[in-house]
């Protein structure tokens, strides 16, 4: 299913984020908000604990839902520790996270695993936080810098390694280039957003990218850094550096961002318009309630910036422990409402676009 109602919508709702100078901070202290409407979401309150673990991505999402279902339902205890995706997916299949969030789906070879805790269900993915990943630079006196996905490739793969390299100096036609090293940046634990990183690099640049794509870095060389916090203050503290990380957390530290060859042959910048039109060509590749996105990281969109994720909760269709069910159900159906969705646009990230929404929502509901 073609998500093409979703371009004017991330349009439009990602466009809010890009005045906020303080979108994406470890630090931030988000408010629980009223849909775009000003009613309230009708909430199905619970009482009890849910312990949660997962995505750093979603950290500030995930707060938001937290502070505001709590408000809306008292007795309620929700602990979400941003451990990252593959710290949270190893904690639910140890049973020792009610549900994980995940920047990237379960492996073949992971879901048995998390299926044996489901009795008599299996391991769903609910899509619930959209955001592009931006790929941000400090180099002294370089603005504007843009590269091909077989120029990134070799740079992070450690192929490039001067600021002046006649590859960057052929994307960069007319710029002044210094002979600065290149200091990459990478996630050091298991990562979704690494995943997906690494994922664009190996579907746009085979023949540079070897290393295939995975929650952990694989490549030589680099600096490693934990959460994209961790990532972008790295880039902002050495020159010559360049790093990739959740776009909110690029616009906090104030990073400059790399325009990203297409498939259409184009140089994108990051932007709320282009980001969407990557997302409108998603398609729901999962079955039933199990909503798996594919993302064409090859998109010949006019316009389209092609590095996008999206994180999942990762939970059991059926076998929630009775005295779990019902707060997982709240927490996750406030989250999927439009009014849980709407109160992400003043954080940096993107609302589901309704067609998703509508089966998150509907597939929270029938988890018995």
């Amino acid at each position: 299913m073609k998500l093409q109602r979703y371009g004017a919508i991330a349009g439009l709702a990602l466009a809010a984020t890009l005045g906020l100078s303080a979108c994406g901070s470890d630090n931030n202290e988000p408010t629980p908000g009223a849909s775009a409407s000003g009613s309230a979401a009708a909430v199905d309150c619970a009482t009890g604990t849910l312990n949660a673990q997962g995505s750093s991505a979603q950290k500030n999402a995930m707060a938001e839902w937290i502070k505001a279902y709590q408000q809306k339902c008292q007795g309620s205890t929700i602990n979400y520790e941003p451990t990252g995706s593959g710290a949270g997916v190893e904690a639910f299949k140890a049973g020792t996270a009610d549900f994980a969030g995940s920047d990237s789906a379960l492996k073949p070879e992971e879901q048995p695993q998390a299926d044996a805790k489901c009795v008599g269900g299996k391991a769903i993915h609910l899509p619930m936080v959209i955001g592009p990943v931006a790929v941000a630079y400090n180099i002294s006196g370089v603005d504007n810098l843009q590269l091909k996905p077989a120029t990134l490739a070799k740079i992070f793969a450690g192929k490039v390694t001067k600021w002046d390299d006649a590859a960057i100096k052929a994307d960069n036609p007319g710029a002044t280039l210094p002979a600065t090293t290149i200091q990459t940046v990478h996630r050091s634990e298991e990562s979704g957003t690494t995943d997906n990183f690494t994922k664009f690099l190996s579907k746009t640049a085979e023949a540079d990218w070897t290393f295939s794509n995975a929650k952990a870095w694989k490549a030589p060389g680099g600096t490693g850094a934990k959460g994209s916090d961790g990532v972008a203050s790295k880039v902002k503290a050495a020159d010559g550096s360049i790093g990739y990380m959740e776009w909110s957390f690029a616009e906090n530290a104030g990073l400059k961002m790399t325009k990203i060859g297409n498939g259409a042959g184009e140089f994108a910048a990051l932007t709320a318009e282009s980001a969407g039109k990557t997302i409108a060509g998603a398609a729901v590749e999962g079955q039933g309630d199990d909503l798996k996105l594919k993302i064409d990281y090859n998109t010949k969109e006019a316009g389209a910036y092609p590095i996008v994720l999206a994180t999942y909760e990762i939970v059991c269709s059926k076998g929630l422990a009775a005295d779990k069910l019902k707060l997982v159900k709240g927490l996750l159906g406030y989250a999927a409402s439009t009014e849980g969705q709407n109160s992400l646009t003043d954080l940096g990230y993107a609302p589901l676009p309704e067609t998703v929404r509508a089966k998150v929502e509907t597939a929270v509901k029938n988890l018995s």
